[in-house]
């Protein structure tokens, strides 16, 4: 936290006096902080402008998985998928997140059955009857950014494989209802893994959200096999991602040796993962992509 004196300028750009700002909530943070608990730094709050300009970043993100939503079927390959998020991204101003960061190819990640994340879409897979994926879709707009995804099941999916993508619905759902000021990242976890295991599922434990806004992944990192009042204090201002990646059988996760990025489960079992985009406010919280 940057120390300021009551009547200087506030350090979140608004140009009001510290006072008259965030200094009540400065001290209010810093209450927690003596007891122990984890707290935000200043740079981890989007101001009232930064988050008016992440919103346009994710309007192209959302529209985005509506255009995937409309088009996907039986038949198609996830190449397609690929190129109607690419396309649509570009037409509406804005860049494709993933596309070479740290070197992945793609402008989107399709992750199909017992993909975990970061599936490469490809002409060689075609999806079929019986099959679910996740579209991991992200979206730079003027140097902002927007990150969610979305589940697709396929034709007949049978009924194991549909209520796991169900559940894990749920269990975003049930995160995102502990979302509120002064709570704690670990209620959102525990809310998720607690629905999971109740359903018989496991969380995956290496891959959780993150911070996102101003870069594509900031502070903190984000589980979800957490306990209650554990973990960052939820702070109005700070935005993050709800996605936990919920497996059938094992937590147990690898990633192909060949491209370094494909994540699947190790039992060949199904994996389901939901994504939303969240904004704590003083009241409770906005989700601003999903």
């Amino acid at each position: 936290m940057v120390k300021l004196n009551r009547n200087d300028p506030c350090w979140c750009g608004s140009g009001r006096k510290y006072k008259q700002c965030h200094e009540a909530m400065d001290r209010k943070i810093e209450s927690f902080a003596v007891k122990g608990h984890k707290v935000p730094r200043h740079d981890m709050l989007k101001t009232p402008e930064q988050v008016a300009k992440i919103k346009e970043s994710a309007v192209i993100n959302m529209a985005c998985l509506d255009a995937v939503a409309e088009a996907i079927c039986e038949g198609m390959p996830t190449s397609e998928i690929d190129r109607i998020v690419h396309e649509t991204t570009i037409k509406m101003g804005g860049i494709p997140a993933p596309l070479n960061y740290e070197g992945f190819p793609y402008s989107v990640c399709t992750s199909v059955n017992d993909q975990v994340c970061h599936g490469y879409p490809s002409k060689d897979v075609i999806l079929k009857s019986g099959d679910i994926v996740n579209v991991d879709c992200s979206t730079i707009l003027d140097g902002y950014f927007s990150d969610s995804s979305r589940m697709f099941m396929i034709g007949d999916v049978d009924p194991e494989t549909k209520k796991l993508v169900e559940v894990t619905k749920e269990c975003c759902d049930l995160g995102l209802a502990q979302v509120k000021p002064w709570g704690f990242l670990g209620d959102v976890g525990a809310a998720i893994c607690e629905h999971a295991h109740a359903n018989g599922y496991q969380v995956v434990r290496e891959i959780g959200g993150h911070g996102v806004g101003l870069e594509f992944h900031e502070d903190p990192w984000v589980g979800y096999n957490t306990l209650p009042g554990t973990e960052l204090l939820l702070v109005p201002g700070f935005m993050f991602t709800i996605e936990p990646m919920i497996n059938m059988g094992t937590q147990k996760i690898k990633t192909d040796p060949n491209n370094g990025w494909e994540v699947s489960t190790l039992d060949g079992k199904p994996s389901a993962q939901w994504e939303y985009q969240v904004l704590v406010t003083e009241t409770g919280y906005e989700v601003i992509s999903y």
